[in-house]
This record gives C-alpha cells, sequence and structure tokens, in this order.
C-alpha cells in the first residue's frame, strides 16, 4: 500500500473513536450521475449456480474493487459483461477519505465500518488493509510515482502496452502537488547530503532527487482508483459495495477444477451466488490484495492442504506457496523537530539512493479540527505529550486520560514532521496463515523484519543518511531549532515510537538494535500468490481453470518507491492484454492509446 506507514494506536480506539469520528463510509447521494452502475450488493438477485440462465451470467467477476480492480474493471467492461464486487462502501462522499486534511482519521478508526481494516503483523507492528472501493488509493498518502525500468523487465511485462496504460492512468486522477515549504526543505537537505542528482518533477524512477505526483490535487482532494471506474462501459459493468466474498466455486468434475462463481455475503448478511458465463474464455480474478487474495484461495480451498484440513475446509487443490512469500517493505522514521508552525504534507519528495534505500517525508499531521483528537502513532507529531508514558505502561485507561487531556491541547502544540527511510527490496520473507474461516477476520500474517542481516545493514545506512537529512542547514534554517545531535534525535523517535516491539537502552547507542526496535510499516506489502508458485506468468492461478489474480500479491518486490501507481497500471494493463488475446483484432483500442498519451513521457 501507499506511503507513510502511519500507525493505528491500540484496541482502545474502537470505544473512543464511536464517540469522536464522523461516519467513516459513504454510502449515499454519492455521484449516482457519474457511476449509476454502483449500488448496494442487497439489490442483486440471481438464482442459483445449478439452475441460472445467461442473463444472470457475467463474463468476468472481479473481486475486490480497490486499486487494481478498478481500472481492471473499467477496460474489461468495453467489450464484456463484468461483475464487481467490494466488500467496503464508496469514498465519493466520505470526508475522511476525500481530504488530505483528514488522512489520518481514517487510519486511526478501527471500528467495524472504516474505510481501513487494522491488523498487527506477528511481528508485533500495527498495519492497515483497505477496506472501501478504491482500494489502497482511497487510504494512502497519495504519491504516485511509476516502477523501476528493471521491474517492468523482470516481470516480463510488454513495454510498450505498459506506456499505454500509466499515461491512462496519470491523465484521469494525478496531479503535480504543490510542493510545500518542508518537502523543499527536504529537497534541498537530500540534495546537501548526496542524494543527487536533482531530476525535478517527474514520475519516472531515477536514482537521485525528485519530486513526484499525488493524487491529490490542489484543493487537497483525493482522487481514487474509483474515478477510473467512470471511464468504463456503463452498460456493461455491475459494482456491488458491501458485498462480502466469502468463497469461489468450483465444479470439481473435470480434469482440473475449474471457477464457476462465487458467494457473497451482502450489508444485510443475505447470501448471494453469482455466476460465470459458461464459456471457456470467462474468469475469476482475484484482486483483493497481498492480505485478501490469498486468504480468500485459501477459505476456497486452494492451499497448503494440511492447514486446510485443520480448519475442515474442503481441499480443492493442494498448494503449500500459497500465503508464502510475504513481504513488507521495513519503514523506520527520524523525528524533526521545529520552532515554528509546520503546514501539513504527505509525501512529495523522495531521495532513490544506490544503496537500497529511499528516503522519504511528512509534517504537520493533527493540524485540523478533527485531526487534532487522534493519535496517529509515529507520525503525529506529539513529541513530550504521549512520550510522557512509558511504552509498557501505556494501558487503556492511562491512554484515554491522555485523550481526554490532549483535547484541551492547543493547536501549536503540534509541530515538526518526519523524515522516513524506506528499505528497497528486502530480503527478509515471511507467511500468511487462516487463524479461522471468517473471511472478515485478519489472517495471521508474519513479515520477518531484519531476518535478514542484508536489510540490516541497509536500514543502519538509511538511518545515518536521515539524520544527515534533518542535521543539515536547510532544516535547521527552516524549523528555527538548534541542530540536534544524532542521539538526540534517536531519542526523540524512540520515545514516540508506537507498535507492540519492546524498546531497550541500546536504541540510542546502536542503530542496529534502533532499526529492530523501531520498525514500522508503509504499507508496501506484497506476495502470498507469486508468480510460478501460485501463477503462471499470465497470472493463471496453476492447476484450476477460469480463475486469475491481477494485484500485489503476485509481486516479488514492491515496485518502486511507491506501487500505487504500478499496481493501477497493472489493471489497465491486464484488461488490455485479456481483451488482446481473447478478441485478437477486435481489441483494438489504437486511437483511444493516442489520444491518451499526447504529450507524456514513457519509460525506456
Amino acid at each position: 500500500m501507499a506511503s507513510v506507514g502511519a500507525l493505528k494506536f491500540l484496541l482502545f480506539h474502537v470505544l473512543w473513536l464511536w464517540n469522536f469520528l464522523p461516519s467513516c463510509q459513504g454510502d449515499k447521494h454519492w455521484h449516482e450521475k457519474s457511476y449509476p452502475f454502483i449500488r448496494n450488493a442487497s439489490s442483486f438477485s440471481s438464482p442459483s449456480i445449478s439452475t441460472t440462465t445467461s442473463n444472470n451470467e457475467y463474463d468476468y467477476i472481479i473481486v475486490g474493487g480497490g486499486t487494481a480492480g478498478c481500472p481492471l474493471a473499467a477496460t474489461l467492461s468495453q467489450k464484456f459483461n463484468v461483475l464487481m464486487l467490494e466488500r467496503g462502501g464508496v469514498p465519493f462522499t466520505n470526508p475522511n477519505v476525500s481530504y488530505l486534511e483528514n488522512f489520518h482519521i481514517t487510519l486511526a478508526d478501527v471500528s467495524p465500518t472504516s474505510a481501513s481494516q487494522f491488523f498487527v503483523s506477528s511481528d508485533g507492528v500495527y498495519n492497515s488493509r483497505a477496506r472501501i472501493l478504491g482500494g489502497g488509493s482511497s487510504i494512502n498518502a497519495g504519491f504516485y510515482t511509476r516502477a523501476d525500468p528493471r521491474f517492468i523487465k523482470k516481470v516480463g511485462w510488454d513495454i510498450n502496452l505498459v506506456n499505454q496504460s500509466y499515461p491512462w492512468i496519470e491523465n484521469q486522477i494525478v496531479h503535480r502537488p504543490k510542493f510545500s515549504a518542508y518537502q523543499r526543505a527536504v529537497r534541498d537537505s537530500l540534495l546537501d547530503s548526496g542524494v543527487s542528482p536533482f531530476n525535478g518533477f517527474t514520475y519516472d524512477h531515477l536514482y537521485g532527487t525528485k519530486v513526484g505526483g499525488t493524487i491529490f490535487d490542489k484543493y487537497g482532494r483525493r482522487h481514487t482508483a474509483a474515478e477510473l471506474l467512470a471511464s468504463g462501459n456503463h452498460e456493461k459493468l455491475t459494482v456491488l459495495v458491501y458485498a462480502t466474498v466469502q468463497k469461489i466455486v468450483f465444479d470439481t468434475k473435470g480434469k482440473k477444477p475449474k471457477a464457476v462463481g462465487v458467494i457473497f455475503q451482502d450489508e444485510n448478511g443475505k447470501q448471494h451466488e453469482a455466476v460465470l458465463a459458461n464459456d471457456r474464455h470467462s474468469e475469476v480474478i482475484m484482486s483483493s490484495g497481498a492480505i485478501g487474495t490469498p486468504q480468500l484461495l485459501m477459505l476456497s480451498g486452494i492451499g497448503p492442504k494440511e492447514e486446510l484440513q485443520k480448519l475442515n475446509i474442503p481441499v480443492i487443490l493442494d498448494n503449500h506457496f500459497v500465503g508464502k512469500g510475504m513481504v513488507d517493505n521495513p519503514m523506520n522514521t527520524m523525528f524533526v523537530p521545529s520552532e515554528r508552525p509546520v503546514h501539513q504534507s504527505l509525501i512529495e519528495t523522495v531521495g532513490i539512493t544506490k544503496m537500497g534505500v529511499y528516503i522519504e517525508a511528512s509534517s504537520g499531521f493533527s493540524q485540523s479540527n478533527d485531526s487534532i483528537h487522534c493519535h496517529h502513532g509515529i507520525v503525529s507529531a506529539e513529541i513530550g505529550q504521549l512520550s510522557t508514558i512509558p511504552p509498557k505502561q501505556r494501558s487503556p485507561e492511562a491512554i484515554k486520560e491522555f485523550i481526554k487531556n490532549k483535547k484541551d491541547l492547543p493547536i501549536e502544540a503540534f509541530k515538526g514532521g518526519f523524515i522516513l527511510s524506506k528499505v528497497a527490496n528486502p530480503w527478509s520473507v515471511g507467511e500468511l496463515k487462516l487463524v479461522n474461516t471468517n473471511v472478515k477476520d485478519n489472517p495471521s500474517v508474519a513479515f520477518n523484519y531484519f531476518s535478514h542481516p542484508y536489510d540490516l545493514e541497509r536500514c543502519v545506512k538509511g538511518i545515518r543518511l536521515a539524520i544527515k537529512v534533518v542535521q543539515s542547514k536547510h532544516f535547521t534554517n527552516y524549523t528555527l531549532s538548534d541542530r540536534k545531535t544524532a542521539e538526540e534525535l534517536l531519542n526523540l523517535t524512540v520515545k514516540a515510537n508506537v507498535n507492540f516491539i519492546p524498546k531497550h537502552a541500546q536504541d540510542t547507542k546502536s542503530l542496529k538494535q534502533f532499526c529492530k526496535d523501531t520498525v514500522i510499516t508503509i504499507w508496501h506489502y506484497h506476495g502470498g500468490c507469486r508468480v510460478g508458485k501460485v501463477v503462471n506468468p499470465d497470472y493463471m492461478v496453476l492447476g484450476v481453470d477460469r480463475l486469475r489474480v491481477v494485484d500485489g500479491s503476485t509481486f516479488d518486490e514492491s515496485p518502486g518507491t511507491n506501487p500505487q501507481a504500478t499496481v493501477m497500471m497493472m489493471g489497465r494493463y491486464m484488461g488490455l492484454k485479456i481483451l488482446r488475446d481473447r478478441l485478437g483484432k477486435l481489441a483494438d483500442f489504437r486511437h483511444s492509446y493516442l489520444e491518451t498519451n499526447k504529450g507524456t513521457k514513457f519509460i525506456h
């Protein structure tokens, strides 16, 4: 998932946020004219799989209306009947999703109706997965940057089709950031610290320092992947929200199991069956993300036989690679103290280094009247407030008292920002396992951060660079703060860090210990359905027919500094490729390509 690993604070939020947070899922009055094909799941009606007629069948059923699913559905609907099922609501009238200043409120909300579903990895790191139309693009920090060309070559994508697919996204929802004074200080400090050259504003992945795109427009309004659905064929596209898919249905009478439909539950708890057309080209396509896709495959009977049998799940296909190869890019931060009020900015500038770390920055959280009532973990500028409560003493009662007092704090108390250091392409690998058969519950996920020494080595280099950036004269001139020593900066950061990992006295003495104890997520987890293990190079699930995966669960590394651009592009790319493979010359999008790509710089 995209940039800034903003952390949620403990389970007591459930009670507290109930009283303070506005409604988190826009469920009415949402752009009916632009999206007439979106409706609640309870409106769906069809006969059972055994008695259905062709009028109730779909050429493609897409499970998950997220970052990849939306562009995929819009593209396939140009020629075929498409049903897309999304477990969450719509983003269009949800102010917590739509506005940059409320970025943290959704992330702080752990209620059942939140647009983000909170989970804690077994490593003790807080994380989030999207539960809303638009997926991660509806809850992330908005940064948009293309993949490293090496990644495109590695996964074997057609470069011409890639260069046709990126601009289709960019021309609809991507913008140039306003470029705040804080981000300008980041840029100058990165260059001063040797992360050069300066590549200006570009979507391309280039070594050095650059300014990237954003899905927030100049008014601070978010434009999500859900808006890409407007480009679909309204007559052939059906999108159901609050539709929680519980399992994929298979016909097991032939030589190989064949997907024939899905069973899903609507917002009222009623079950429905959606059925594929009786055509060998029709498919169920999983686009539920790195957590949801392997989870649902296993709940449907595709996964490690011994694990499925423990939960009494009928085995359709024994594949012990499902859920394996889970990776999350570890992030560590450095607090930037400020003597002047710092305005909010999300990721705009990035330093792409050759030592395998990316440096980004964020600032000014808790600035809105709503957001100031939320705790946002490591990326909230609450140094001197929350840090007065030692980690082991942060009981629900103590935190409740802190929150009560926090409401009376002046907004000027919330100052500062963070420099973020992300390890690129980590070698540490984990796994995902089911804990029960309820698809609404999170599975158990272990990322095994820094279990490989090479990742720890790069983290130390990243922290040293982050310290150098914060100590730069460009930052001290901007923040009006005295130049802090490395130990002072580490101490400030450790005190505010929030995760379930115990802290040690050596955190400010040993950078290796600091990395391990203060690791957080940047939401860029991937894997679980890797190519060659679970799917083939065309992303068809091995060992079964008419089932495909199109999302980041197929990746063995996160593309570029932020994956959202490439995951959205993947949805468009695979939609075009499927049309081309199925229709040949009939799938002629040449004219639309040329119109879309005017004046656009392509990957080489």
